[in-house]
């Protein structure tokens, strides 16, 4: 196949890429131009702007095309219709947060989905991400009737993550010295690896699936306590874990699933879950957690800067102190 990737330099595009060169497609991909003019050196590039900057497309054809970053209705739709006759198939990469209800058990792809009073925002906040992305699910539908793939991905992780919420978990987990962790201990923790969701993408296309599909994971439950074990065993640390009740750090400012506190949703009011067996029974299958564990502590390691996301050295301290104390 000759695939478009629209945002392929960064994370989800990124690992798309590199598991269709890995299987022989052929792949071109369109951005700006700002990051990534080091990847991929032997493709294809066509360089604009999706907002109002298409044009260098037109006269291509391709057999699918990929869409990893589209959060805005109006700019889906321009892609959406100015390929509809050049493609066989579009992939709309969207989120579980599509869904109305984000605190209900074992909800399907046939769950109530999110609204928006105005469907002509385009500010994209924690309010509005999910329903804008019901609006540019249904773009792509509207202008490929039949030809529609999306995929609805829960937390991605892995290397090359731009977010930083699981390498959080992961580097502090393997950095020794005295750990504040977020209880409970047993709060299960879902996500799925960039790696296999990219894989399983190309699949779909390859097999010319159609449909929605979650694509929550990992295939076994993991807690929290089990995450920062096996962070610790991988990276051989001698971390020592203190799990502090949620009431107190929700007492102390600290919100759920916030920059300071990533991947953290402490009881049912917080977090529901999200049925993938769907998206398993299509081929979605999973790494063991330690790979992904391993590989993402090995990619942190390797690059420089702070982690743009988790609990300060300083903050935690200053709760741990305040828990002691208590």
């Amino acid at each position: 196949m000759h695939i478009l990737v629209i945002g392929g330099t960064r994370f989800v595009g990124r690992a798309f890429a590199e598991a269709a060169l890995a299987s022989g497609h052929e792949i071109t991909l369109f951005h700006r131009g700002r990051s990534g003019l080091d990847l991929f050196p032997d493709v294809e590039r066509i360089l604009g702007d999706r907002d109002g900057g298409l044009e260098p497309l037109r006269g291509h054809r391709f057999d699918a095309v990929v869409d990893t970053c589209g959060y805005v209705p109006r700019i889906v739709r321009d892609s959406a219709r100015l390929l509809a006759g050049s493609v066989d198939r579009y992939l709309f990469v969207s989120s579980e947060s599509v869904y109305a209800d984000m605190a209900a058990p074992d909800q399907d792809e046939d769950a109530p989905l999110a609204t928006i009073r105005d469907p002509a925002v385009e500010t994209v906040t924690d309010e509005t991400y999910g329903a804008l992305k019901v609006l540019c699910e249904r773009e792509v539908s509207a202008a490929l009737p039949d030809r529609t793939l999306v995929v609805r991905p829960g937390y991605i992780v892995g290397p090359n993550d731009p977010t930083d919420r699981f390498t959080w978990w992961v580097r502090r987990s393997a950095g020794g010295g005295e750990m504040l962790a977020p209880g409970p201990p047993d709060l299960l923790m879902r996500f799925v690896d960039v790696r296999d969701l990219a894989s399983w993408m190309l699949s779909l296309l390859d097999r010319a699936v159609t449909g929605v599909f979650n694509a929550d994971g990992p295939g076994e439950a993991v807690s929290a306590q089990s995450l920062v074990s096996r962070a610790r065993s991988v990276a051989g640390a001698n971390t020592r874990v203190t799990w502090v009740d949620p009431e107190f750090l929700l007492a102390r400012g600290m919100r759920p699933d916030s920059s300071e506190m990533p991947l953290w949703l402490p009881g049912p009011e917080w977090a529901g879950t999200f049925d993938a067996s769907r998206a398993v029974g299509a081929g979605l299958k999973y790494r063991p957690v330690e790979r992904t564990i391993a590989d993402t502590l090995a990619w942190d390691r390797s690059r420089v800067g702070v982690l743009t996301t988790g609990l300060s050295p300083e903050r935690e301290a200053d709760l741990l102190s305040v828990w002691r104390s208590r």
